[in-house]
């Protein structure tokens, strides 16, 4: 997705031949060696040419051959871990790192303790102070403010249990007299255009990506998402009730451990995957009316939030520029 969106939005992206090891013997795990070599070179190019005076990693395979690439001229390097389990990726690097900005506390278990600083991740400041967005919100989506909003967020490409299992219960959501907002993702849109035609969803906004986030959060009551770092990250600063149904085709299934760290928090609920088709619905609608349930929610998740996690992140690049 980088590879379209960073040129749109005005900057030079460059990819590299590299891929993540599968846990089985594949194809691509025996070319990965090869590509492992290919995407250092690469790098190592890259960096001769660019000059860096720092280098920023934020995790995943495509950033390990820069970082390490960066390491072995001596240039410092700022690791960005999202998370709240460590990828692999991050923490061989962290050995080499200058720095290391987390986002959850605790992190003492994967990185060294004295490079550790606790910024949060950035995400878009638009989230902030919705209250005073919540009637454009709901008036962009032709919504009542008298009745319950359901914020549905399928991701980009699309979460296949979520929209299946809103697809499973929609006559109860239709029935329930409230407003939905879904985002399918752009890969399941047809089929969940096809599969609600003619079925009088009148109060229900399907659409398979959302561009002004802002108006859907501020619109919303209840949201359900992944559990991926960025949407908890965007889910703290819009302090919204949430349920968390984190993908099981990820790395070491951080998205279940980042879910756990606020339900530990008593700041949203955690659904599996495995369950979700026979009992998101009803949970969704449950949380939607029970009131002070969603008051712990948005007021205990909302401590969570780190609104100048950009700002704190770029401050420690400068310290590091500074100390070169």
């Amino acid at each position: 997705m980088e590879m379209t969106r960073v040129p749109e939005s005005g900057y030079r992206i460059i990819g590299l031949w590299i891929s993540g090891l599968q846990r089985r013997l594949t194809l691509a795990n025996l070319l990965f060696p090869f590509k492992v070599i290919s995407s250092y070179i690469a790098a190592i190019r890259i960096i001769v040419h660019f000059k860096p005076d720092v280098v920023v990693g934020t995790g995943g395979y495509a950033s390990g051959p820069l970082m390490f690439a960066a390491a072995s001229r001596g240039i410092p390097s700022l690791i960005q871990e999202q998370n709240s389990y460590a990828g692999l990726t991050n923490k061989r690097l962290a050995r080499k790192a200058t720095r290391i900005c987390v986002a959850y506390r605790g992190m003492e278990k994967y990185f060294p303790a004295e490079k550790l600083v606790l910024t949060g991740n950035p995400v878009r400041k638009d989230i902030l102070n919705l209250t005073e967005k919540r009637e454009r919100g709901l008036t962009t989506y032709g919504f009542s403010t008298t009745q319950k909003t359901l914020l549905i967020l399928g991701g980009s490409l699309g979460a296949r249990t979520i929209n299946e299992s809103i697809l499973a219960g929609i006559d109860k959501l239709r029935d329930a007299n409230i407003q939905v907002i879904w985002q399918t993702g752009k890969g399941y849109y047809q089929r969940v255009s096809e599969a609600t035609a003619g079925q009088n969803l009148l109060k229900f906004r399907i659409t398979p990506f959302i561009k002004e986030m802002d108006l859907a959060y501020a619109a919303a009551d209840v949201v359900v998402a992944r559990a991926g770092a960025l949407s908890i990250s965007e889910l703290c600063l819009a302090a919204k009730p949430a349920i968390l149904v984190p993908s099981p085709n990820v790395a070491e299934d951080h998205q279940t451990k980042n879910a756990e760290a606020l339900v530990q928090a008593q700041a949203a609920m955690l659904l599996p995957d495995s369950e979700a088709r026979h009992r998101l619905v009803n949970e969704a609608l449950t949380l939607l009316f029970d009131l002070p349930r969603c008051a712990r929610f948005s007021t205990n998740i909302q401590s969570l939030a780190r609104p100048h996690a950009a700002r704190d992140i770029v401050n420690e690049i400068e310290i590091m520029l500074s100390a070169a």
